[in-house]
């Protein structure tokens, strides 16, 4: 089973969605019996850095994510402000993330006054090393980014992918069975799609 983690960050409806198309029926859930149960999870979410972690908080989920990813290794995609509460904190606000990668989430800086924050639209990555989750990716793969923030790892073997944008920063993240991606694959349509079929099938 695929488990969606409902902290209240967003609607995960399009995720979904990606996932039926691929033949993957999946539960968006808050219950810990249900994500307990889960053969791999997904941690989406949008917004502000404090907000989710508070929403997270008051979930009263972390111990058990963390018994399922840290302890029994259950394979989790943290997709935008998901892959960022995997830090250790962020410039944008002032609660700690959860620390199961090692870095900060910063803000956009640029010289060039061109470059508009957000970093809204379609990109492309730069593979740094070869995962399973580009199987058979495109090479011209491309993906749907909005945000202002971007994760900074501390150990760049934990780098899959950057993206340029002003300069390079990660853009696909990993440490062991914990992936991150600064885009949402779910409106990133065929190349999303691939990617989010390699985490389910191959991850």
């Amino acid at each position: 089973m695929i488990a969606i983690v409902d902290y209240k960050t967003g609607n995960v409806g399009s995720l979904v969605n990606m996932l039926k198309k691929i033949g993957i029926n999946s539960v968006v859930s808050s219950d810990p019996k249900e994500i307990e149960g889960a053969d791999k999870i997904i941690f989406p979410g949008v917004g502000a850095f404090d907000n989710g972690m508070n929403n997270l908080l008051a979930s009263g989920l972390i111990p058990l994510l963390e018994k399922k990813v840290k302890n029994q290794s259950t394979p989790i995609l943290g997709v935008c402000l998901g892959m960022q509460l995997l830090a250790k904190g962020s410039e944008e606000g002032v609660v700690p993330g959860l620390g199961w990668i090692d870095g900060l989430v910063k803000k956009f800086h640029f010289e060039d006054r061109n470059l508009k924050i957000p970093h809204m639209g379609w990109n492309t990555i730069d593979v740094k090393k070869t995962d399973p989750i580009f199987n058979e990716m495109a090479k011209e793969a491309r993906f749907y980014f909005v945000h202002s923030y971007h994760f900074v790892c501390d150990e760049k073997e934990n780098v899959l992918a950057t993206t340029d944008y002003g300069y390079d920063f990660e853009s696909i993240i990993r440490k062991d069975n914990i992936w991150g991606v600064q885009f949402h694959p779910e409106k990133s349509h065929k190349f999303g799609k691939q990617l989010l079929k390699n985490f389910i099938y191959s991850c």
